[in-house]
């Protein structure tokens, strides 16, 4: 049996507004194995990307217990939950976030400069993984003289510098045409295998979550495997 990587808990998160208490997940209870490929799909507005936040200890949930590795997340301070996002987990979101004023290369080693990675070796490891996706010949071009579709294939490789174990992606095809759609989603799970890594992608593309190993929806604020 594989090493259980993530474990949640009874998860619950609820809104509170002076008027009524809104609850957008109840009673959620999931493990995912070391390497598994995992998609979350649901209606707009579902509360697929609050789950994907807390699981990036962007949001915090209401009540339940969320363990990523030996992070227990309910109990981390600021200071430890910066650390767990810088080592533990890459994130890659519908907008790619890259650095305007930076090449691509720049774009990818810069987390890895912050994580603490002497220079040569981050410029190095970057490297690698622009090659890995098919970039080399554009590592010098600033964000602006790249298409939206070699974006987010920046974004892709800048989510692996810190060789993180979980991979969180929100809608990572959500802004790119079909044809970019489909390359990029099949560079997402042929990375994630690659390096072995734990992958959680949130999508409204049923032909991008049926590349996962499992498929989940959420519905009413509850998770339901697909089978």
């Amino acid at each position: 049996m594989s090493d259980i990587l993530v474990t949640v808990s009874d998860l619950e998160k609820t809104y509170k507004t002076d008027f009524e208490t809104l609850t957008i997940l109840r009673n959620l209870n999931l493990e995912i194995p070391v390497g598994t490929k995992v998609a979350v799909v649901g209606e707009s507005g579902s509360g697929k990307s609050t789950f994907l936040n807390i699981l990036g200890g962007l949001d915090s949930a209401t009540f339940g217990t969320v363990r990523c590795g030996p992070y227990n997340l309910s109990s981390l301070n600021e200071e430890k939950l910066a650390e767990y996002r810088s080592h533990f987990l890459g994130l890659i979101f519908q907008f790619h976030y890259l650095l305007k004023d930076f090449t691509a290369l720049e774009n990818v080693f810069f987390p890895a400069l912050m994580a603490g990675v002497p220079l040569n070796e981050a410029r190095q490891k970057a490297e690698k993984l622009l090659a890995d996706v098919s970039l080399s010949e554009r590592a010098s071009h600033l964000p602006s003289q790249l298409s939206g579709g070699e974006r987010q294939r920046v974004a892709v490789a800048r989510a692996l510098i810190n060789d993180p174990q979980l991979i969180l992606a929100d809608e990572p095809t959500g802004n790119l045409d079909p044809s970019n759609s489909m390359m990029i989603g099949d560079l997402l799970f042929s990375m994630a295998d690659r390096y072995n890594k734990t992958l959680v992608l949130v999508t409204h593309d049923m032909k991008l979550a049926a590349k996962a190993d499992i498929v989940y929806t959420i519905r009413d604020g509850c998770l339901e495997e697909r089978k």
